[in-house]
């Protein structure tokens, strides 16, 4: 973050200075990991209210506090009338001071790799800003452009939302140059309510683009009519799989015996090969969406191919590991969405041997929950996996429909593990995936445990 004086942030966020001034060079809403010399800004949430937290914060080293209403502390202290949206005013502040060059990413799944995949070619040309962890969210963003310095020579910001209004909101902040919705599932309908809701929610990202701004839109997964509107006055680049008409296609895909993908990558101008170093078919539109992205910050076809073949693996998100010589391990359990869970039992189902498919509930779903979980089994029930395991209580008419096994406990199913991986000879391969909240990180992690 830039050093900023708490009188020069007055204006920005409608606020009241109750004491003296002062610097400061760091911002924080966790006492845990405050710097000596930070801004500690108190949120209030449905369950916390970190004013009550304010008296530690200042102990650990907070110099300054953003606050709702004035507290008994003898440090400077930002008033406002709402903290939350004055750390989205501070955040959007301080990126709009810097003037990085931004594209902002969303969708239903994917969204992390493609951040993952632009930061990794960008960085071969210049000092990259881009979003930590999950960090996408209506605090996280804030958080994530409160980093930006006048160093950085571009921005790859992620966002997320689990109801409508959020990516809005968040957009806003970030006013990006360019803008990309991954892709639309069903995904978080407890918060959209329906693929329709998710359609309106992801397309908010193309409203904070200026007219004349660059759109990236996946032919293969998009928004329709809820969308025509806003992209009319915008630029609109656009990416597929299957529509060779798109500005972004890929050919020859090919997998290797590990599952990574090798292929022709055709852009407006050029053709470029390219071998992943990540697992899965999937991860091919991925490295199209990054590659139209990259483009438009000046990327060369050079830097595009470098930058997707040295992209690091992103922990817990199709994680290869190799148990032994003939037992591998695909570990996918972070996140779970219909599109990726059959773009996982397709991954497997380009293996050779006994194949696992281990999979946890999908969360979020509401009422269409148990109906597109069965989706996803009628999707893997073809390829007769003779294995198919579940945990949890949707994920069950997995099993059913696949004729495989249902567990009401992560020990339950890892024993079976133990017990039934002994009986093989020759090539296996396991895939662990599931929504986070399925903790089936647990299956991986045991699974690893048995041939350390």
């Amino acid at each position: 973050m830039i050093t900023m004086m708490l009188s020069q942030l007055v204006e920005p966020l409608s606020a009241e200075l109750i004491g003296q001034d002062l610097a400061i060079e760091s911002v924080s809403t966790d006492t845990r990991t405050i710097e000596t010399g930070a801004l500690f800004v108190a949120l209030v949430g449905e369950r916390f209210d970190a004013h009550d937290f304010a008296a530690k914060a200042v102990e650990s080293g907070a110099a300054a506090l953003l606050v709702s209403r004035v507290l008994p502390l003898d440090v400077p202290q930002l008033l406002v009338k709402d903290s939350k949206v004055a750390l989205g005013q501070l955040g959007a502040f301080v990126h709009q001071l810097c003037q990085t060059p931004t594209v902002a990413i969303t969708g239903s799944c994917g969204k992390t790799t493609v951040k993952e995949m632009v930061a990794s070619i960008m960085s071969l040309q210049g000092q990259v800003l881009f979003t930590a962890g999950n960090f996408n969210n209506d605090v996280g963003v804030p958080l994530t452009l409160l980093r930006s310095t006048p160093e950085d020579d571009y921005a790859v910001i992620e966002l997320g939302a689990n109801h409508i209004g959020e990516i809005a909101y968040t957009t806003a902040l970030v006013k990006p140059d360019v803008a990309l919705v991954n892709n639309v599932a069903a995904a978080h309908l407890e918060g959209f309510g329906s693929i329709e809701g998710v359609k309106q929610a992801k397309g908010e990202i193309y409203q904070g683009l200026a007219p004349g701004s660059v759109a990236i839109v996946n032919l293969d997964s998009h928004g329709g009519e809820h969308w025509s509107g806003v992209l009319a006055d915008k630029q609109v680049k656009t990416f597929s799989m299957t529509d060779a008409s798109a500005d972004y296609f890929a050919t020859h895909v090919v997998l290797n015996a590990l599952g990574e993908a090798s292929f022709i990558l055709r852009t407006p101008s050029s053709e470029l090969s390219v071998k992943l170093g990540i697992i899965g078919q999937h991860n091919v539109a991925n490295a199209l969406a990054a590659a139209a992205l990259a483009k438009e910050l000046g990327a060369s076809d050079e830097m595009i191919v470098k930058g997707l073949e040295s992209l690091a693996k992103v922990k817990g998100r199709v994680e290869t590991v190799a148990l032994t010589d003939e037992i591998r391990l695909i570990d996918d359990s972070y996140n779970a969405s219909v599109p990726a869970m059959k773009a996982a039992v397709d991954l497997l189902s380009s293996f050779d041997g006994t194949r696992w498919l281990i999979l946890g509930n999908m969360a979020e779903l509401g009422d269409e929950s148990l109906a597109l979980h069965r989706q996803v089994g009628e999707h893997a029930a073809p390829f007769n996996f003779p294995y198919v395991l579940t945990y949890g209580d949707d994920a069950e008419v997995i099993s059913q429909v696949c004729q495989g096994t249902h567990f009401c406990s992560h020990e339950s199913m890892i024993d079976y593990i133990k017990q039934q991986i002994k009986t093989h000879q020759g090539p296996q391969t396991l895939l662990v995936k599931g929504a986070n909240s399925a903790g089936m990180f647990k299956v991986a992690a045991a699974v690893k445990e048995m041939f350390a």
